[in-house]
């Protein structure tokens, strides 16, 4: 496979387009996005779920993210989305970073809509529990989905798809101990509602089933749990909604899988050993 020069997506197909068009309207809370990014899906997901009223901003929903318009650029210092303007303040008020914004919505919720991805007040063990399973997703499946998509040579792709491969099964592990010590978490139970862990990883697993299976030949691990959990959150309505089509991913991320120069800053970040951006 060579590098063909397919260039990222600006605007949204699908399911997604079809949820920006719902949310054109002036709200509380604006949306700052980009339409391949996996940190911006997980707090779109997240809006769905806990039913928070949202515009999606149309600067960044249709103009080049890279180029980082100024109204991006007054909501977030380093140009990186998600970001969120608070237009109930005056003046607006802002916020960047996908789980801190997760949890200013968490707190949003708990006095508006009464929704929440977390289980309830009254278990906090099954909470840290959560906790722990979103730690693992920040620090080491993220990262380790970067390094195996743009890993060049083949031992190094080889050794990333085991990295990736053994990130997953230890999600796994951490859902199958919530399970055994607190009836489970989130969708890994049958009859489950959506959670915290689901938003915070349901952007790279599902990248992981079209981009890695792509560019790196990545096959998800096998299970009946595993994949029923699999099926349960992709079809999920909160998350479905804000899925574009295969081809804008596979479009977007070939950047990524040739490891193109200054293809992001994620992409920089990974490239040099640093944390993520």
């Amino acid at each position: 496979m060579t590098d063909s020069g397919k260039v990222y997506h600006r605007s949204c197909t699908g399911p997604a387009l079809q949820t920006v068009d719902q949310h054109a309207q002036d709200e509380d809370i604006t949306l700052f996005a980009s339409c391949f990014c996996p940190f911006v899906q997980r707090v779109w997901a997240a809006l769905e779920y806990l039913e928070i009223p949202y515009k999606v901003s149309e600067s960044c929903h249709e103009v080049d993210p890279y180029q980082k318009p100024q109204e991006l650029l007054n909501v977030s210092p380093k140009g990186l989305v998600p970001a969120l303007m608070l237009n109930a303040f005056d003046p607006p008020r802002a916020l960047n970073e996908s789980t801190v914004i997760l949890d200013f919505l968490e707190d949003i919720a708990a006095k508006s809509t009464h929704r929440s991805l977390f289980p309830p007040s009254t278990d906090p063990y099954a909470k840290a529990l959560v906790r722990l399973q979103s730690d693992h997703i920040s620090r080491t499946l993220v990262p380790a989905f970067y390094r195996y998509l743009q890993a060049q040579d083949s031992e190094a792709q080889i050794s990333g798809g085991k990295e990736f491969h053994a990130a997953v099964q230890s999600l796994v592990e951490l859902f199958e101990r919530a399970e055994r010590e607190v009836g489970g978490t989130g969708l890994w139970v049958e009859d489950g509602d959506l959670g915290w862990a689901d938003v915070v990883v349901a952007p790279w697993i599902f990248r992981a089933t079209n981009v890695l299976k792509h560019y790196r030949g990545f096959e998800m691990p096998r299970g009946t749990k595993f994949e029923a959990w699999l099926g349960r959150l992709f079809e999920y309505p909160a998350f479905k909604k804000t899925c574009s089509d295969e081809e804008l991913y596979l479009d977007s991320y070939e950047r990524y899988a040739f490891n193109r120069p200054n293809t992001s800053q994620v992409a920089n970040a990974i490239n040099s050993g640093r944390g993520l951006p």
